[in-house]
């Protein structure tokens, strides 16, 4: 017969005491190989909208003055004194909110209620680009919205030189060795669509045209990021070269539960340091919104604006 181990009690407690408290504080990033992930408990910060779900003008409630920074964040609205001295800070539904809703809800082909309906807070809880859909002290004419095509410039169609047709770019500090492939893969097939630009990794990241990196929090670009769920990456319009992803969410190489595709977010995010705003097709690369667990590619739309603003 196998003779049995008896532990004293006083291991056992020792055990339950010491070790598995420790045990339980260790992190095993091995075991989390399809992206960077921190603090995947915190809620979204898009979130707070689901509570607010069905209030209309006129009505006054806690977390309205968020709702107001989000589309003031994203190009919706103007956020300054009204004309009678109402601050928009204040929890109040007031007829500027309900204009902006509604500009919000066109934008993304929803019914343009003004109300917070359940359609409209599904899509605005969404992950999403950082830069604005619209610019809110900008007007929409026809050097920037085309009535056929959905593809959009930014106010005053910044663009790269005519003689700059080609591009470097080049990786921050600690970028992940494996997410390089995928993002040298999106500018090929930026390359390949165009048939005007080029692209070639520089011998530096101080020396590169265009400059990628993660970021966390605020990180001095005056976009600070917001956690995961919410802001998932940003770049900006020519010639300024800078594309962060935001080192909070969940980031994979393919269609991943659970995270992003990096490939994905840098066919859309390249898409601004050429020149292309957001798109209200949604189908395009620049369409804003992004799911986890699903990659998506260059379409027609993004190819033909950016023949439109380089006269290809």
């Amino acid at each position: 017969m196998a003779s049995k181990l008896f532990l004293p009690f006083s291991c056992i407690f020792f055990l339950a005491s010491f070790v598995l408290p420790v045990l339980s504080h260790l992190h095993y990033p091995h075991l989390q190989p399809h992206g960077l992930l921190v603090n995947s408990t915190n809620p979204s910060p898009f979130g707070f909208l689901k509570a607010m779900k069905g209030c209309r003008k006129g009505e006054k409630l806690s977390g309205i003055r968020d709702l107001k920074l989000y589309l003031a964040r994203f190009g919706y609205l103007n956020y300054q004194k009204t004309t009678n001295g109402q601050d928009l800070d204040e929890d109040h539904f007031d007829e500027e909110l309900e204009a902006a809703l509604k500009s919000y809800q066109v934008y993304y082909h929803l019914n343009a209620t003004g109300t917070l309906d359940e359609p409209t807070v599904s899509k605005m809880v969404i992950p999403r680009c950082g830069f604005p859909d619209k610019e809110t002290h900008h007007h929409t004419n026809n050097n920037s919205l085309h009535t056929v095509s959905h593809y959009r410039f930014f106010p005053g169609r910044p663009k790269w030189p005519r003689g700059k047709r080609h591009l470097t770019y080049g990786f921050g500090s600690r970028f992940p060795t494996r997410f390089m492939p995928p993002i040298a893969r999106a500018f090929r097939k930026w390359d390949t669509a165009s048939r005007y630009f080029t692209f070639s990794r520089a011998r530096s990241y101080r020396s590169a045209d265009l400059k990628i990196s993660f970021a966390r929090g605020s990180h001095g670009d005056g976009n600070p990021f917001d956690g995961p769920g919410g802001v998932l990456a940003h770049a900006f319009a020519p010639s300024d070269g800078r594309l962060h992803y935001d080192a909070d969410d969940r980031w994979s190489v393919g269609a991943v539960r659970n995270a992003y595709d990096v490939e994905t977010l840098a066919l859309h995010e390249i898409g601004h340091l050429l020149g292309l705003d957001h798109s209200q097709f949604q189908n395009a690369i620049m369409w804003p919104t992004f799911r986890s667990g699903v990659t998506k590619g260059l379409n027609s739309d993004d190819i033909r604006g950016l023949r439109a603003l380089y006269g290809i």
